[in-house]
């Protein structure tokens, strides 16, 4: 478990967005739909404990929706209603001003692992988000796999001495 908060340096960044994912516009079974995924992310990693995702988390913040176009038969139990692209994966992402926002929950399936899609759902949330002139995409603990990202900064225990904490109080990651 991390109890370090990091972020992403998007100057430092120079990744490319890929082709399978959309922005989705709240829908009414939006809830279910990505419940169901989150709830298999859970189970793939047997966590002890989660924090439940709101009805209202989907519609106030951007989702940015990964699919597979693979359309072998694994997903014949999917809720992708005959469509060609079929919803995989999720990243929730609070965009708090025009430089700065937060990776908070990202879930996908982990039905066909050879996607790898966490590290690529990142990959390109940092294109995405450099594209449109953010600065920092904060991504929270500063969990191991993370740290193979371009630009990771960790948050600095000595910015929070003395209520002295800034914005500015990040420490790049020696190699990033």
């Amino acid at each position: 478990m991390s109890y370090s908060y990091a972020r992403i340096n998007l100057e430092k960044t120079n990744y490319s967005k890929i082709d399978n994912t959309d922005i989705i516009d709240y829908y009414p079974r939006m809830p279910q739909d990505l419940d169901n995924i989150y709830y298999k992310y859970c189970n793939h990693h047997a966590f002890n404990s989660v924090m439940p995702l709101f009805p209202i988390e989907y519609e106030e913040n951007t989702i940015h929706g990964y699919y597979d176009t693979n359309h072998d038969g694994l997903y014949d139990d999917y809720h992708n209603h005959g469509d060609s692209k079929i919803m995989v994966g999720f990243s929730m992402i609070c965009e708090f001003d025009n430089e700065n926002a937060e990776a908070y929950q990202f879930a996908w399936d982990y039905r066909r692992p050879k996607l790898h899609l966490g590290l690529a759902s990142l990959r390109h949330e940092c294109a995405y988000y450099k594209e449109k002139g953010f600065k920092y995409l904060y991504i929270g603990g500063a969990d191991e796999y993370k740290q193979k990202i371009d630009g990771f900064e960790i948050m600095s225990p000595a910015a929070w001495i003395d209520g002295r904490w800034t914005i500015d109080g990040f420490e790049p990651v020696q190699n990033k």
